[in-house]
Formats: structure tokens, C-alpha cells, sequence
């Protein structure tokens, strides 16, 4: 792969100002693949100056204009998609099929709601005497995170674009190459010199220069609470805007009234789509307290037919963890929930069987859990699925708003209503019912420490706008 040892600012590849470098690892195998170079604040400096002079002329583009320039990213993604999903299978580990199937349309499909996003909108509008208009915040920092870094990628750049905002991109260094193809095609789209920047490196150099930066005028953040609350506290210098899609705890209500063999299965599997690594994973599977062993059979006999093993095989349907870090800090989360008196259905700690390298971890099962245990609190990112037992729907409700997160719930009904009147209990920005998608249409974003703002479509562009009131506008004269 060309350019990973060198930065993309102000439409050129350019070398970076020091020479600190990364491996970058695949996961399956523990081996490097590549290296790129690590960023510093001189880098962020020169990129955020190319995006603030950038701004002035393309702020002032029409929709038209940046309609065009969206068209042109799209058609240049679709054509590098099997390029896409093969170094994000690579580098992060997502089985080939869920690579080519979800991880690489994902970005596509943001591209496409930002497009439809910026054709629609309302922007400007009367009230009273004012005229009131809406424009681009100005420079905005974005970080993404390694676990569906296509997703969160196009979900800031594509409505960035749409607003006439200039931004400066730090992808999760773990898993960077998707960001430099990324690159590439908005490069062969022909998006202006400076509007789009691309600077590799870690939170402690990139990314707090960048969120402490004076010429940045909004970060959009996606990644850990923690990390988050580190880019809240670097960026309140500048009293910039902040919009931050953080961690999830995200419960699974089993109503006693829905289908549990049909349920349990599908949800079990859910849990475990790319590796559990997604912060809105229904981890805590709330069921009645007298069918717990029922629903713990269930979700057992799925876990067991699930196949790990080689991203890289097409029957492959959970590939390894992103790292090691990630690899042992699931391992360790298992095993407290083995020290703190969960029932193991089954996986565990270890890599399964046959598998002696690479960061792969079993389907593991827990039921007989109470919602005060580590596993129902803290955020695992990996195949873990704790079955929370409940007395009433109230009680439900209860144990699924027990938690400093609120980023998703799943509410699951024989009942389509039913489900709906108890999801409007729960407090969270996303309310699955009866196993519905995330939905690329709809506002994207959560509760509590789960974060602020929201993401995709006219939500997402509207994170990246300013309200203008130009007063006396429709006076009279």
C-alpha cells in the first residue's frame, strides 16, 4: 500500500515532520502489515492552518457545488469497495462476508444520506423579522475509532462536506490503511486542496492537539467515554463545539411474550457480529426470571454453532479481536464474571480450539447475572452475553436504565406496540424494536455517558452547522 508513511494535508501527500512510526498489526496472524508514521503537533499545525484557509472559499460553495463534489466521492467509492473491505478485513480482523456486506457499505451509505441530506435541506427560513440562516461551523477535528471505521469516517466527513466545513481527520491507529484509501478516493473525487486532511497518530499527540487546538472550531468525536472525556476537557479551552458518540451497555428486553427460540438465537448471533465489537451491542439480555434456564439453553446451543476462525474464509462468521490489548482485556472481564458468581454457559477464557495464534476469543455465554456484576456494567467489546434475570416489565425497565450509558436498547414483543410502550421507557438514543437495524436515515447518537449530538443524516449535517439570525431582514420598508 502506497502513502502509509506520510500524511494527506492540503491536497498532497506530504512527508510528516518527525520520524516516529507504528506497526500496524493483523490481528489474525500477529503479524505487521504495514507501518505508518506518527503525527506530532507541527503536523496537526500545518494541517489545520491548510483546513482554515480552506475554509474561506469553500464555505461559500453552493449546494450545487458540494452536491457535485459528494456525487464524485460516491461513484470513486463504489469503485474501490473490494479494495475497502479487504484491508478492513486485514487490519481490524472483521470476517471477509461481514467486510464486503457491512464494513465497506456502511461508508458508502453515509456518503449517499449526506448527499440526499444536503439536497433537502432547509437552509434558510423566516421568523418574524429575521431572516434566519444556517452555515458551516468552520474547521472541525474528527477522530474515529478502529471497530467500524469506514461507518464513523464517512458519518463526519460526508456531512462535513455537505455543510462547506474544512476538517482535519485522525483515524484510530490501530487500524489506519482504510483511512489512506479513504483518502485516496475523495484525492481521485476531486475535493478542493485543504478541505479534507488526513494526520496519523495517538490520543496524547494528535488528538489533544487537535482538540485543544484554537483553529479548530469543532471536534467530532467516536470512541471510548474515556477518551471522550479527555477530548471534553482539552477542547473547553477553546469553547468549541463538541459532539461525541462514546460507550454502550446497551440492554436486551425479552418480553415474555415474544417468540424466545427465534429471538434468542438471532440476538445471541447479534452480540457477536464483528467480534462483539460495537458500542451498541445488546450485551445484557433481560428475560423473565422463570424462563432463564429456557432462554440460557437458547442462547448456549447458539453460541456453540457459531464458527471463529480466519477472517479471511468466507464461512468465517467472527474473526479475532482488533489487538492485544483488546485481547486481554476481554479475557480478564471473563474471568470476573467467573469470579463474581455468573453462571458460564459456555466459551470462557482461552482461544478456542485450534486456534494457537491470532486474537481470537470463544462465543462465551453468562446467565444467572445480576445487574450490579462487572460484566452488566462495564463495556467488554467483545462476544460476551450476560442473561439478566427480571420479575415485571417494570423491573425491566428498571435493571435496562441501570447503567451510566444510554446509547441503545432492543425491546423484543410478539407485540409491535407492546415493545414500542416499553422502549419509550428506556433511555436511550436508539430503540431497536423486534430486532430492527440500525438505519443510516435515522439520528444516530446517545443518553447519558454514552455521549451528545447525533450523527447521520439531516442530524448529522445539522452537528456541523451554525444558526445565523439576520435581524431586521424582512422589515418593512
Amino acid at each position: 500500500m502506497n502513502n502509509t508513511n506520510k500524511f494527506y494535508i492540503d491536497g498532497e501527500w506530504v512527508a510528516p515532520s518527525g520520524s516516529e512510526t507504528l506497526d500496524v498489526i493483523n490481528p489474525a496472524t500477529e503479524e505487521p502489515i504495514a507501518q505508518i508514521a506518527m503525527g506530532t503537533k507541527a503536523d496537526v499545525d500545518r494541517a489545520v492552518s491548510a483546513a482554515k484557509d480552506a475554509f474561506k472559499s469553500f464555505s461559500q460553495t453552493t449546494v450545487e457545488e458540494r452536491s457535485d463534489i459528494l456525487s464524485r466521492i460516491i461513484e470513486c467509492y463504489k469503485a474501490r469497495m473490494g479494495d475497502i473491505a479487504g484491508i478492513v478485513s486485514q487490519e481490524m480482523g472483521a470476517p471477509i462476508g461481514l467486510a464486503n456486506a457491512a464494513q465497506a457499505p456502511s461508508g458508502l451509505g453515509h456518503l449517499m444520506h449526506a448527499l440526499s441530506a444536503l439536497k433537502n435541506f432547509t437552509w434558510e427560513e423566516d421568523s418574524g423579522s429575521a431572516k434566519i440562516v444556517r452555515e458551516p461551523i468552520g474547521v472541525c477535528g474528527l477522530i474515529t475509532p478502529w471497530n467500524w471505521p469506514l461507518n464513523q469516517i464517512a458519518a463526519k466527513v460526508g456531512p462535513a462536506i455537505a455543510a462547506g466545513c474544512t476538517m482535519v481527520l485522525k483515524p484510530s491507529e490501530i487500524a489506519p490503511l482504510n483511512a489512506i484509501l479513504f483518502t485516496e478516493v475523495l484525492h481521485e473525487a476531486g475535493v478542493p486542496a485543504g478541505v479534507f486532511n488526513l494526520v496519523h497518530g495517538d490520543g496524547p499527540n494528535v488528538g489533544v492537539a487537535m482538540s485543544s487546538h484554537p483553529d479548530i472550531d469543532m471536534m467530532s468525536f467516536t470512541g471510548s467515554t474515556r477518551a471522550g472525556i479527555s477530548v471534553a476537557q482539552e477542547s473547553a479551552v477553546t469553547v468549541k463545539r463538541i459532539a461525541q458518540e462514546l460507550g454502550g451497555k446497551s440492554p436486551n428486553v425479552i418480553l415474555d411474550d415474544a417468540s424466545f427460540p427465534e429471538v434468542i438465537a438471532r440476538d445471541t448471533f447479534g452480540i457477536c457480529m464483528n467480534t462483539g465489537q460495537s458500542c451498541n451491542a445488546p450485551t445484557r439480555m433481560l428475560v423473565p426470571a422463570n424462563r432463564m434456564e429456557e432462554a440460557a439453553a437458547i442462547a448456549k446451543a447458539t453460541a456453540e454453532q457459531i464458527k471463529v476462525g480466519d477472517p479471511g474464509d468466507k464461512e468465517t462468521q467472527i474473526g479475532p479481536l482488533v489487538s492485544e490489548t483488546q485481547f486481554e482485556k476481554v479475557q480478564a472481564l471473563i474471568q470476573k464474571g467467573i469470579d463474581e458468581g455468573a453462571t458460564l454457559q459456555t466459551g470462557g477464557v482461552g482461544r478456542p480450539d485450534g486456534l494457537n495464534r491470532g486474537y481470537f476469543v470463544k462465543p462465551t455465554i453468562f446467565s444467572d447475572v445480576s445487574n450490579d456484576m462487572t460484566i452488566a456494567q462495564e463495556e467488554i467489546f467483545g462476544p460476551v452475553l450476560s442473561l439478566i434475570p427480571y420479575g415485571d416489565e417494570d423491573d425491566a425497565v428498571e435493571i435496562a436504565n441501570d447503567t451510566v450509558y444510554g446509547l441503545a436498547a432492543y425491546v423484543s414483543s410478539g407485540d409491535l406496540e407492546h415493545a414500542a410502550e416499553v422502549g419509550r421507557k428506556i433511555r436511550a438514543g436508539n430503540v431497536h424494536l423486534n430486532g430492527a437495524g440500525v438505519d443510516p436515515g435515522a439520528p444516530f447518537g446517545g443518553y447519558k455517558q454514552s455521549g451528545n449530538g447525533r450523527e447521520f443524516g439531516k442530524w448529522g449535517l445539522e452537528e456541523f452547522l451554525e444558526t445565523k439570525a439576520l435581524l431586521g431582514y424582512n422589515v418593512a420598508s
